[in-house]
């Protein structure tokens, strides 16, 4: 044992010896073999072979291996020592010891083999991964807008900006999708009156244990404990459908008011939809109309500029009338800039309203007018409001439906009939099978749920209740609109005519001042106040024409004759 503690020091200090050598060296070293020495170890029984640079020695016969010098010889050999044997015994323990080292070692390269794969694998599921990812991304980035941008701008009157909106605007598509939605649900519970006739084959082995039949004793003598297996083909109709049951007839109903009802709602979003359209449409044209207004008055300001400095260099005209007419120049400019920021603005708004392509641009055809019509009345207005307004008629349906489910809860009380058939051809094949029918009908009257028939019942009665206060509000809520509306409108009428009133005695206020000051009469501030007075009264026009086209718009929304006005 001390032999071979002594080699093992000696082979460790080879090793650490050889680790400081340099790559030079390594690589200068001589690729052959010397000879190599032996060491025997007297404990151990085993003999070493060494490699060049080792230390060797020799002893005596070899001895005993125990479990010590075990370890100690897997260790020489893990460190690349050659292990012989002398003796049965001694060369059993060897072999032994370098066939573990060879399965450790295979082992380990199966492992780094199997890791390697895993490692593989994994890099390319995240490679494919990531292409169909990056593909994905690509092919939604395609999707987002159309591959070929529109080069022209798209010229819109009023009724194609309603046309559009009424087409491709999100919220008429998701309202129109709402009421086929319902509609397929009052065809669901249509499907519950009607008959339902079903085919099935099958084939199958069973196995039956009799003595589970008889309560696991034997019921007589030799009884067999299972039965089979044998095999049992089935192939047949059967049919099923309601006799008398009031409850499916209700709710047949109600499905159908409240298929009634989206439709009226998807109806009354159309018209919330042409409302936005127009106002949208409107406003767009009154900012186009500031715009047209304040280069007007630009150019009208530019005029007068040039009238004080030609008549400062010919000594009529003052410096301090040059710098007014300068400053109200830059004030119209600044105007006219904020003017146009403010109609790109409402072309972007209209543009999303209508679903366009962002890239596309719009220019509007029509532009603010004034028509006189005749004020209606109001109270006839308001029955026209109520005889025509989708929400009014929506909410009378989903009274209805709310009826039908208490009408239902109550029928559901009464006893349903029912019948149901089946016909099969039953046998051990297909070619030994016998026709088989079994026909039935069945009464069902409830007795005992629990309270749940009058917690429905009940239910039902609340939302009755809860929509005659909705009906209620939005009565009140009508005529709130059409009497705003009118008011709105007559307002609006009038303002269109004073406003029109201002703005020519403001031009006739401008040529007046203007001639004033090119005779030298008067200096430019009554121009300047010209100027100011003309902004005014043409602001006023504007918004006078826009806020009587806007409430015409009000008063066929709250009339209920939005379509019928604006979709032509």
């Amino acid at each position: 044992m001390a032999s071979l503690m002594h080699l093992l020091r000696s082979r460790r200090k080879r090793i650490d010896a050889k680790n400081h050598n340099t790559k030079e060296a390594r690589e200068d070293r001589p690729k052959h073999r010397r000879p190599a020495g032996r060491a025997v170890s007297r404990d151990a029984g085993a003999v070493l072979a060494g490699t060049p640079g080792s230390v060797t020695e020799r002893e005596g016969a070899p001895g005993f291996i125990d479990a010590t010098g075990k370890m100690l010889l897997k260790e020489i050999h893990r460190q690349g020592g050659e292990l012989v044997a002398e003796g049965c015994l001694n060369q059993a323990i060897v072999q032994d010891i370098v066939k573990s080292e060879k399965e450790t070692k295979g082992h380990g390269r199966k492992e780094r083999t199997k890791g390697s794969h895993i490692v593989f694998y994994v890099a390319l599921f995240s490679l494919l991964l990531n292409a169909a990812t990056a593909r994905a991304q690509s092919t939604a980035k395609a999707q987002t807008l159309p591959a070929a941008a529109p080069t022209e701008a798209l010229r819109l009157t009023l009724d194609q900006a309603v046309a559009l909106a009424l087409k491709q605007n999100p919220t008429a598509q998701i309202a129109i999708l709402t009421a086929a939605q319902a509609e397929q649900d009052k065809n669901i519970a249509r499907a519950e009156l009607l008959p339902q006739a079903n085919a099935r084959i099958s084939d199958e082995a069973q196995k039956v244990n009799l003595r589970a039949q008889f309560g696991g004793v034997p019921a007589f003598p030799g009884l067999p404990k299972s039965l089979g297996p044998y095999q049992l083909f089935s192939a047949g109709p059967s049919v099923s459908a309601p006799v008398f049951d009031l409850t499916l007839w209700q709710r047949y109903q109600a499905a159908r008011n409240t298929a009634d009802a989206s439709k009226a709602n998807s109806l009354s979003t159309r018209e919330q939809v042409i409302l936005l359209a127009v106002s949208q449409y409107i406003g767009t044209l009154r900012a186009v109309a500031n715009v047209q207004a304040s280069q007007s008055r630009v150019d009208l300001a530019q005029a007068l500029y040039n009238q004080a400095a030609d008549l400062q260099k010919e000594g009529v005209g003052t410096g301090i009338d040059t710098l007014r007419a300068n400053v109200e120049l830059q004030n119209e400019k600044q105007r006219l800039l904020e003017a146009e920021n403010e109609r790109e603005t409402s072309l972007y708004g209209l543009s999303r309203l209508l679903n366009l392509d962002p890239r596309q641009k719009i220019e509007l055809a029509d532009s603010l007018s004034f028509f006189d019509t005749p004020q209606p009345e109001v109270e006839a207005s308001i029955e026209a409001a109520l005889g025509n307004r989708q929400e009014w008629q929506a909410l009378a349906s989903q009274i209805k439906a709310a009826e039908s489910q208490k009408k239902a809860a109550q029928d559901s009380r009464l006893p349903n009939v029912r019948f149901d058939g089946t016909f099969a051809y039953v046998g051990t094949s297909g070619n030994s099978t016998l026709p088989t029918y079994t026909y039935q009908g069945s009464v069902n009257l409830p007795l005992f749920t629990g309270g749940r028939i009058r917690a429905e019942v009940f239910r039902a009665d609340l939302e009755i209740r809860k929509l005659d206060e909705q009906r209620a509000d939005l009565r009140n809520q009508i005529a709130l609109d059409v009497k705003t509306a009118l008011l709105n409108l007559d307002s609006a009428r009038n303002e269109v005519q004073v406003a029109n009133l201002g703005v020519q005695l403001s031009k006739e206020e401008v040529d007046q001042a203007r001639d004033r000051f090119k005779a030298g009469v008067a200096n430019n501030i009554e121009v300047i106040q010209a100027q100011d007075s003309l902004s005014r009264a043409n602001d006023n026009q504007i918004a006078a024409l826009y806020r009587f086209n806007q409430a015409r718009a009000d008063l066929a929304r709250s009339i209920g004759q939005m379509e019928k006005v604006y979709a032509k």
